[in-house]
């Protein structure tokens, strides 16, 4: 009865965001949904309770389709009040805690959000919602329910607007999906402000995995997590399974794992594979041994997809090579359609490399209050041009080929070459600046800065190191930065990018 009615819940194409924790809180009731160390432990039920408290209260100061901004530290909070934002028919704005008090002032004056929200207890009325106010209140499936922040090309965030049938039409897939047959336990330390965290966090619970959420990643708190609380299930970026195995992964007992999940970057199969030995495929009750591999699944989307469009599935106990690991982007996500077009639009050969462009119901409405961004990636028939590049395989296959944005991932973030750029050119000695991801063993890519300076100017690429740190998000900020006579060059005096690498060759 329970998987019956899990299924016609992730089904319903009525829901909204509002709608769903509390509709989970019929299903599992007094089963645990989350836990935070030393701040925070909460069932279904008392989550839904506690989400109608503060949708009560952020009714009682923004109308239906305001935007509500959820400048809240990152951990399981920021989801609750977002979700509570819906409940009451307004729109949730969660910022990433990282961005600098300007960035914050941007989006909230982008957004015109009419309340912003700090802490939980701001919003906190003694009584919820009642279910008449919520349902008078309550945005329609096809609405925008969420706006995420993501930086643009043109130097300042764009918000992408998300629907409430994109949101929760990612938990559809889960439909058909058994649980309840084992003990589950995830642990994340994902931003929730960021796409991925967001429905990670949203996707467990709905499937009644309960989460052990940390507010911040530290790979030997990761570790210590798993190995003591015996989780099932990691998911992160590949930079923290990087981080993880400097931190002594392989030195500890992870066999406990069944499912290690990756997203927002590429994640390396010969990285997957190892944490597919150190976990297992199962656990021999009452003997306490462990058979097999884990499985190692990889999403692929963007803010702008609303989540994962494509997943694959390297499987439990194989290390073979195929057909859904390596580069191949993966099996479509039901609902999504992927194209593989060049310059033209028009779809390439089998072998050729193009532009990734996605339809699905995930895509954005369009970018908050830019129609001419909205334009540039949004065609006519809803196919958003992702601006990735990936090669047409056979059978419908697509592998990914790099990136045509100028972006640089780096931990799992994208950081938009131009941001940093303009960061730096504000300093008065700055003539110009070029920035470029180059390698790096931990994070996949780190930013690095080629700099022109005015003729008889002192600054040292230290000053510029500590003028950027003042003026980008950590995981913006340049970890190299060089001062250059000159910038090599295209034939159109364009900065020739690819050429710029040898500068930060050594």
């Amino acid at each position: 009865m329970r998987c019956t009615g899990r299924a016609s819940l992730l089904l319903d194409r009525s829901l909204t965001l509002g709608d769903v924790l509390p509709r989970f809180a019929e299903l599992y009731g007094s089963r645990p949904l989350v836990e935070e160390p030393r701040s925070l432990r909460l069932t279904h039920h008392q989550a839904a309770e506690r989400i109608g408290q503060m949708a009560a209260g952020i009714a009682a100061q923004v109308d239906p389709g305001e935007r509500v901004v959820v400048a809240m530290p990152n951990g399981y909070g920021q989801l609750l009040v977002s979700l509570a934002v819906c409940r009451a028919g307004a729109v949730a704005v969660p910022v990433n805690p990282q961005m600098r008090p300007e960035e914050v002032d941007h989006v909230v004056a982008d957004s015109g959000a009419t309340l912003v929200v700090h802490a939980a207890e701001e919003v906190l009325a003694p009584f919820p919602l009642s279910d008449d106010d919520a349902a008078a209140r309550r945005a329609r499936p096809g609405d925008v329910a969420a706006i995420f922040y993501t930086s643009g090309t043109t130097g300042q965030p764009k918000g992408a607007e998300l629907t409430h049938r994109a949101l929760v039409g990612q938990l559809h897939t889960l439909a058909a999906v058994p649980t309840g047959w084992h003990r589950d336990e995830l642990v994340a330390a994902l931003p929730v402000a960021h796409i991925m965290g967001f429905v990670v966090l949203l996707t467990a619970a709905a499937g009644g995995v309960p989460v052990y959420s940390l507010p911040r990643f530290k790979a030997e708190q990761v570790l210590d997590a798993i190995e003591r609380r015996r989780s099932t299930v990691f998911v992160g970026v590949p930079a923290m399974y990087r981080m993880l195995l400097e931190a002594g992964a392989e030195r500890r007992d992870l066999s406990s794992i069944r499912v290690w999940g990756s997203g927002a970057d590429v994640m390396p199969v010969e990285l997957a594979r190892r944490f597919q030995r150190l976990g297992a495929a199962c656990t021999l009750p009452g003997v306490g041994w462990s058979i097999g591999d884990a499985a190692f699944v990889e999403g692929y989307g963007m803010v702008e997809t609303g989540g994962a469009v494509a997943a694959k599935l390297s499987p439990p106990g194989l290390a073979l090579n195929l057909p859904f690991v390596g580069d191949i982007l993966g099996v479509p996500i039901p609902g999504y359609r992927l194209k593989v077009v060049g310059p033209d639009g028009e779809e390439v050969r089998v072998g050729q490399v193009g532009e990734l462009v996605v339809r699905g119901p995930g895509v954005l409405a369009g970018y908050h209050g830019d129609p001419a961004a909205t334009a540039r990636v949004l065609s006519a028939e809803g196919w958003l041009h992702t601006g990735d590049l990936a090669r047409r395989g056979p059978f419908g296959s697509v592998r990914f080929a790099g990136r045509a944005k100028d972006v640089i991932k780096s931990g799992g973030y994208s950081v938009y070459a131009v941001e940093v750029e303009r960061a730096m050119e504000e300093h008065p000695d700055v003539l110009e600046a070029a920035a470029i991801g180059v390698p790096d063993d931990r994070l996949g890519e780190q930013t690095a800065v080629a700099v022109r300076v005015v003729d008889g100017s002192s600054l040292t690429e230290s000053d510029l190191l500590a003028w950027a740190g003042q003026r980008l998000a950590a995981y913006k900020r340049p970890r190299v930065v060089r001062i250059v006579e000159q910038l090599p060059r295209t034939g159109t005096h364009k900065v020739a990018k690819q050429r710029l690498r040898d500068v930060f060759a050594a």
